[in-house]
C-alpha cells in the first residue's frame, strides 16, 4: 500500500517556501549524458524526486557510472554503457523514460524500448516520436506482447515493444504531429548527432525544452532557434561532457502560488522563475490575486477575493497544463462559474470528482470541460489522485478544507514534489505522511 497524507485542513498559513530544480528539465538531461562519448556531465540542482531516482537508475542499468559529488548533484560518465542492458520494467514505469530512445538511437544505431509508462490522464501515444525518428532515417518495428486494454485508456493498457534500427542518421526538415514537449527533446537529441542539417518545427518551447537545448550545445551541440517553435539543428560526429544547472521548476513555483491565493494568510514564495509564468501570473492577478514581486524571483501572496471566467490550458507560454488541476481547486473559492478546458488529456479533469466528494459543485461537460460554480466550502475526505498534477492539487484542496482530509496516494505527488509535507509543514499545514 502507497504512502499516506493526512491533513488537517483550514490553518492560516505563514512563512516561506523554496521552488526546487525542474523535474522535466531534469529527467532530459539525465538522458542527455546517454550522448556523450568521452568526459562527464555534471547536473547540478537536481530535485531530490522519485522520477529523478528512477531515470538515474535507468541509465545505472546501461553501465553508466552516477557518482554523487553534493546533496543535488551528480556526475555521470556513460562512456562505456550497453542500451541491451536497459532495466525494461524501470522504463514501464515512467514517461519520462521515452527519453532514452532519442540518444541512444542516435549514439549506437540500434535499439528495442518498452513503451513507456506514466500517470493515468489519458491516451498518451508515442506517435509524434516515433514519426520524428523515422523522417530521420530510423526504421521502427512494434511488437506487441501482453496487451491488456480498455475502452478509454488503451494506450496506457497496452505493453508494445518498440525495436529500433538506423544505420545513417541523415538530417532534413522534419514536422512533428504536434507540440509534443517530450517528443521535441527526443528530435533534439536525436538531431544532435544526424548527417547534416535538421529543421525541426512545430516544436515545444518550453523552459525545460529551452534548458536541455543549452545543456546540449555546451556538450558540443549546434542548436539554435529558428523562429516560433522551430529549432535548426547542425549535426555533430559525436559530444562530450559538460556541465549544466537544472533550472527553478515554474510549474512547482505555480503550484505554491496558486496555495498561497487559495489558503487563509499570507506566504512567500522563494526563487520563482517570473519570465516563465508571465501568462499565469498575469490571469491571476486580473482574477484579483494579491500577487507582489518584492524582490528578483521572490513572490509574496495572500488570500484573494477572485473572480475567475475561463481557465484555459494551452502549450507554453500559455496557461500550463501542468498547473491546471491546482487552478481547478482555485476555482471552488472564487465568486460565480469558471470554465476550466483543457484540450490536451481526456483524463487530466478526473480530479474534479474527487472535489465533488468534499463539496465543490462541479458539472463535467465532457472529458475536456468543466464548469465550477464557487465559492463552496470545501470538506475533508478521502481522496484518490491518478496523476502527479491532481496529487498537487488534492493536497491544496485538503489544506483549505475543514476537517481531515486523507490522501490515499501520495507517490503521485512525490513524483513531482520533494519532500512536500515538510516543506508544508514550515508554511503551517497541519499534515503527517503514513508510511506504509
Amino acid at each position: 500500500m502507497p504512502d499516506r497524507l493526512i491533513i488537517k485542513g483550514g490553518k492560516k498559513l505563514s512563512g516561506e517556501i523554496d521552488v526546487r530544480g525542474s523535474k522535466n528539465a531534469a529527467t532530459p538531461m539525465i538522458a542527455a549524458t546517454l550522448l556523450a562519448e568521452k568526459g562527464v556531465c555534471r547536473i547540478t540542482n537536481l530535485p531530490l524526486i522519485a522520477d529523478v531516482y528512477k531515470m538515474i537508475r535507468l541509465i545505472e542499468s546501461m553501465g553508466a557510472e552516477v557518482d554523487w559529488k553534493g546533496e543535488r548533484e551528480i556526475e555521470v560518465d556513460a562512456t562505456e554503457i550497453d542500451p541491451e542492458k536497459m532495466d525494461q520494467k524501470l522504463v514501464a514505469q515512467m514517461r519520462s523514460s521515452i527519453l532514452v530512445m532519442g540518444p541512444l538511437i542516435a549514439r549506437f544505431g540500434k535499439l528495442s524500448i518498452r513503451h513507456p509508462g506514466g500517470c493515468l490522464i489519458g491516451a498518451r501515444p508515442i506517435d509524434t516520436h516515433l514519426n520524428g525518428l523515422r523522417d530521420l532515417g530510423v526504421e521502427i518495428e512494434t511488437e506487441e506482447f501482453g496487451a491488456s486494454q480498455s475502452s478509454d485508456m488503451a494506450e496506457t493498457k497496452k505493453s508494445h515493444m518498440y525495436h529500433l534500427k538506423a544505420d545513417n542518421l541523415k538530417g532534413k526538415e522534419v514536422i512533428l504531429d504536434e507540440f509534443s514537449v517530450t517528443g521535441t527533446e527526443n528530435m533534439l537529441m536525436t538531431s544532435a548527432l544526424a548527417e547534416g542539417e535538421t529543421t525541426l518545427k512545430i516544436a515545444a518551447a518550453e523552459p525545460h525544452v529551452q534548458n536541455l537545448a543549452d545543456f546540449l550545445n555546451k556538450m558540443g551541440a549546434d542548436i539554435t532557434s529558428a523562429g516560433s517553435n522551430a529549432y535548426k539543428i547542425k549535426g555533430k560526429s559525436s559530444l562530450e561532457g559538460a556541465t549544466h544547472r537544472v533550472i527553478p521548476d515554474y510549474l512547482e513555483a505555480g503550484t505554491f502560488i496558486i496555495l498561497g491565493l487559495a489558503a487563509e494568510g499570507e506566504i512567500v514564495v522563494n526563487d520563482v522563475p517570473t519570465d516563465h509564468l508571465d501568462l499565469t501570473l498575469s490571469r491571476l492577478k486580473k482574477f484579483g490575486g494579491d500577487i507582489e514581486e518584492i524582490e528578483d524571483g521572490i513572490i509574496r501572496v495572500g488570500n484573494s477575493d477572485l473572480e475567475i471566467d475561463k481557465i484555459q490550458a494551452m502549450p507554453y507560454p500559455g496557461i500550463p497544463t501542468d498547473l491546471q488541476s491546482p487552478l481547478g481547486v482555485l476555482a471552488t473559492q472564487a465568486k460565480g462559474l469558471t470554465l476550466i478546458h483543457d484540450p490536451m488529456y481526456e483524463g487530466r479533469l478526473k480530479y474534479l470528482e474527487e472535489l465533488n466528494k468534499m463539496g465543490a459543485e462541479i458539472v463535467m461537460c465532457d472529458p475536456h470541460r468543466a464548469i465550477i460554480n464557487g465559492p463552496t466550502k470545501l470538506h475533508g475526505t478521502k481522496l484518490d489522485p491518478l496523476d502527479l498534477r491532481s496529487g498537487a492539487a488534492l493536497i491544496i484542496a485538503g489544506i483549505i478544507a475543514d476537517g481531515t482530509t486523507i490522501i490515499k496516494d501520495v507517490s503521485q505527488a512525490d513524483r513531482g514534489y520533494e519532500e512536500i509535507e515538510k516543506r508544508l509543514r514550515k508554511l503551517g499545514v497541519d499534515v503527517k505522511r503514513i508510511k506504509e
